[in-house]
Order: structure tokens, then C-alpha cells, then sequence
């Protein structure tokens, strides 16, 4: 492993991202990144304001919003004007079914894109030894220079299962819609990238496999 590794989750909805970042997060002492919920964060806040996705990037509602981080259990939490938004919020299903009309907004995009590259640096200056970040386009985008570029793939039966467990009622393939055929950053994996069928593996299975990736590196 080299003195500070950047690792790139890409990967659709139940295919085991954070689980797998989580427990990558804690094996490695590496910062944990989900910019998942930096879309669903910033949903919220624009929802409490009363914004709707028509108006949100409009400059006079962008500047509105200050974006800093908060570390807990090696994890990076994104704040919004101080504010650190509950999970029961961010995962509900208000926030889901709306959620891709925020974050296809390109102005929405390039603010989280000077923030989420940002985490290099946080992870740095506060003792990591790497970064792993999940998402939809963190290799292709955010991290296209990263030091491990993994794609998680599931059959689609098991991915559904697996939301329903994380007590949320989005359907996979309206989600894999919506992922693919975005005009901006669509989910899309990067040629460098190393493919993880998770369908039929446990979770420590997968972490085993990455493992011997990273200690390769």
C-alpha cells in the first residue's frame, strides 16, 4: 500500500458501496466519503427553503449555501451552513424521489465538485492514510486520477433486497434509469476500472478481494 491511497467506489444503487467504503474506511485508516450524501444534503436544505429544483442554481440561492465537513468514526459528514442534516432525513423518501432533479443541475455539480475533491486534502491534514470515496462518477469525475478505481455491479433481484433492508423503497431499476441516462456525469465505468460482481459474494468476500488490490498497489 502506498504512503497515502486514493481508492474510487463507483457503482449503482445496492450494489454494496458503503458497506464495502465503511469497511475499507476501517481496515485501511482511510477517509470515508459517500457523495451520495452531499446530493441528498443539499435536497434538503433547498427543500427547507423552499427552493424548488427550477430556481436552486440560480446564483442568489447557490451563494446561499456554505459547504464544510465533519469527521466522525472516519467518516466525512457534509455540513450545510453548519448544519449537519439527520440520516432519517437524507434517506427518506421525499428525498428520493426527488433528489436526481437537484443533482442534475450542473451549478449544483461543480459546487460539490470543488467540494468533494477538497476531501483529498482534508484526509491529509487530519492523519489518514488515503481516502476512499463511493458515488456515481468519482472515477470517471471527482477522482479520475485515484489509485484504485473499483466498479460494483449486482443482479438486480438482490439489489432491490438489499434497499428494502436499508428500509428504503426506491425501485432499482427506476434508480439505474435515472443513473444512466443523465445528461450530466451519467453513471459510467471507467476502463481502468476493476469490476466486482457482489451478487453472490459477502461482504467480507468483497473485502478480501479489494484488500489484496490495495496491498498491491
Amino acid at each position: 500500500m502506498k504512503n497515502f491511497t486514493v481508492i474510487a467506489i463507483d457503482g449503482g444503487a445496492g450494489t454494496g458501496k458503503s458497506t464495502t467504503a465503511n469497511l475499507l474506511s476501517n481496515q485501511f485508516n482511510l477517509l470515508h466519503v459517500d457523495t451520495g450524501s452531499h446530493y441528498r444534503a443539499i435536497t434538503a436544505a433547498f427543500l427547507d427553503s423552499d427552493v424548488t429544483p427550477a430556481d436552486a442554481g440560480k446564483s442568489q440561492n447557490l451563494n446561499k449555501i456554505e459547504l464544510n465537513s465533519a469527521i466522525s468514526k472516519m467518516k466525512s459528514t457534509i455540513t450545510i451552513n453548519g448544519l449537519t442534516i439527520p440520516q432519517g432525513i437524507l434517506r427518506s423518501d421525499k428525498i428520493n424521489s426527488i433528489v436526481s432533479s437537484y443533482a442534475s443541475i450542473p451549478s449544483i455539480r461543480s459546487l460539490l465538485f470543488d467540494y468533494q475533491k477538497s476531501q483529498i486534502e482534508l484526509a491529509r491534514s487530519n492523519q489518514f492514510s488515503g481516502l476512499v470515496m463511493e458515488g456515481r462518477d468519482i472515477g470517471s469525475i471527482i477522482l479520475p486520477n485515484a489509485d484504485l478505481k473499483l466498479f460494483l455491479t449486482a443482479d438486480e433481484t438482490i439489489r432491490n433486497e438489499r434497499r428494502e433492508l436499508d428500509g428504503e423503497s426506491d425501485q432499482i431499476s427506476v434508480r439505474d434509469h435515472l443513473d444512466t441516462t443523465r445528461k450530466i456525469a451519467p453513471l459510467t465505468r471507467c476502463i481502468d476500472s476493476v469490476l466486482i460482481d457482489t451478487t453472490e459474494l459477502t461482504k467480507d468476500e468483497v473485502l478480501s478481494r479489494i484488500s489484496q488490490l490495495i496491498n498491491n498497489l
